[in-house]
């Protein structure tokens, strides 16, 4: 059965547009396991642009089920990862000026940093996820850097439509059989919404879906709970229509 982790980073990024204390991103987790999410996904940025320490922190405390911390390959973000051990790290990429995590990370660049990373979370005991764009050579080194699972990037495919969509579904589909046969699990995530989820968890061999920004947008018109009951119900469709 695939999981439904949610990120409420933009419950915090509307926190911050007032520097206020409310929407409060530990109760938005908590109306979100309440509608179903199978985890929570928290993005501590190098800039705390949204999600602060705090947050992380208290969501360690009264998150009851997967806690998905996502963060660059930085010592700073191991360090507090070890101090707080979520249930899993997500590496990702990370700059300054973008808006939102714009691509899987370059595993030829980064091979070295990123192995060095996961060696020294998973001998702390967090197993570790890498955020990577669709395509066998990412997948390829990011087992020989000892991933435990990677999370394909699915941007690609939600920003396109008609013919150019079903090419970028399939190269997802094609990168979660790669990922497989490679002994990794496999995610996916980035950009699904309500629209273009179905095809994607109807892949076979996925282990979870990481959706934000469209539960959250959704949750402001009809409430959190409905919004990821709602998330919940399209993923099982797919799955029973295999």
């Amino acid at each position: 059965m695939i999981i439904l982790g949610v990120n409420v980073d933009h419950v915090a990024t509307l926190r911050e547009a007032r520097k206020g204390t409310e929407p409060e991103p530990v109760f938005a987790a908590g109306l979100a396991i309440m509608g179903g999410a199978d985890g929570i996904t928290v993005h501590l940025r190098e800039d705390r642009r949204h999600i602060k320490d705090r947050d992380l922190r208290l969501m360690r405390e009264v998150v009851p089920n997967e806690l998905n911390l996502e963060m660059g390959a930085t010592r700073e973000m191991i360090k507090i990862a070890l101090e707080t051990m979520p249930d899993m790290c997500t590496l990702v990429p990370e700059k300054r000026q973008e808006l939102t995590t714009e691509g899987g990370i370059d595993m030829k660049a980064n091979f070295s940093r990123i192995r060095d990373a996961i060696k020294k979370l998973k001998e702390g005991g967090i197993p570790v996820s890498l955020f990577i764009n669709p395509d066998e050579r990412g997948i390829e080194l990011s087992a020989r850097a000892g991933a435990d699972m990677v999370e394909i990037h699915t941007g690609y495919y939600s920003n396109q439509k008609g013919k150019a969509a079903r090419k970028e579904l399939e190269r997802v589909r094609k990168a979660v059989s790669f990922a497989q046969e490679a002994g990794l699990q496999v995610n996916a995530g980035h950009g699904l919404n309500y629209s273009n989820v179905k095809p994607v968890a109807a892949i076979d061999g996925l282990r979870g879906l990481y959706i934000g920004h469209s539960i959250i947008s959704r949750a402001v018109m009809v409430g959190l709970k409905k919004a990821v009951r709602e998330m919940k119900g399209l993923i099982a469709q797919a799955e029973s229509g295999r």
